[in-house]
């Protein structure tokens, strides 16, 4: 399978390459965008390089599909947003996105996790996307219900973040529901 590239009216979903490490590095070395991500703020560009490497495998193995979100206005990378433990098997994955708090709370995640949505449950088939978030993380938590996911619960003890230990909230949104919220 080729690498879907992915389009809304505002950003172009892509694949990532060595070229956009900077910009990964640039989002990922901040410490608001990684508080709730589950892992350590980058400290050395090469990290970006290998989270980059991390989503190319991910995707040949078929573990996985990370796309950059780029602007289609000036052509910038502002956040990623993908499906990781893809199990087309089981017809499931969850969902994962951050983004450059200079571009928070503008409908750009929203924009994205829809096209994201559709593809998943259309183009792979998926029957559940969920989607595991920090019960603190209310933003996400917030735009996940209001997309149409169901909470189903806390795990405890989920995430080792930091040389701690975090609860986070598993939620997921079944394609019944989807299309159902697609007719509405």
């Amino acid at each position: 399978m080729n690498f879907p590239v992915l389009e809304t009216k505002r950003l172009k979903l892509i694949e990532l390459t060595d070229l956009h490490a900077n910009s990964l590095y640039e989002i990922f070395s901040l410490e608001e965008v990684t508080r709730f991500y589950g892992t350590d703020r980058f400290t050395l560009h090469v990290e970006a390089s290998r989270l980059i490497d991390m989503f190319h495998k991910n995707f040949l193995e078929k573990r996985g599909i990370r796309w950059g979100i780029k602007l289609k206005e000036n052509q910038k990378i502002i956040g990623t947003i993908g499906l990781n433990g893809l199990q087309l098997k089981n017809k499931r994955a969850e969902i994962g996105y951050e983004l450059h708090p200079s571009f928070w709370r503008r409908g750009y995640t929203s924009e994205a996790i829809k096209e994201v949505l559709r593809f998943s449950f259309q183009q792979l088939e998926l029957y559940r996307i969920g989607a595991v978030v920090y019960p603190e993380n209310q933003a996400s938590n917030n735009l996940l219900l209001k997309l149409g996911f169901t909470n189903e619960g806390l795990l405890r003890g989920y995430i080792h973040q930091n040389e701690q230990f975090h609860d986070t909230h598993v939620l997921s949104l079944l394609r019944p529901e989807w299309e159902q919220s697609q007719e509405e």
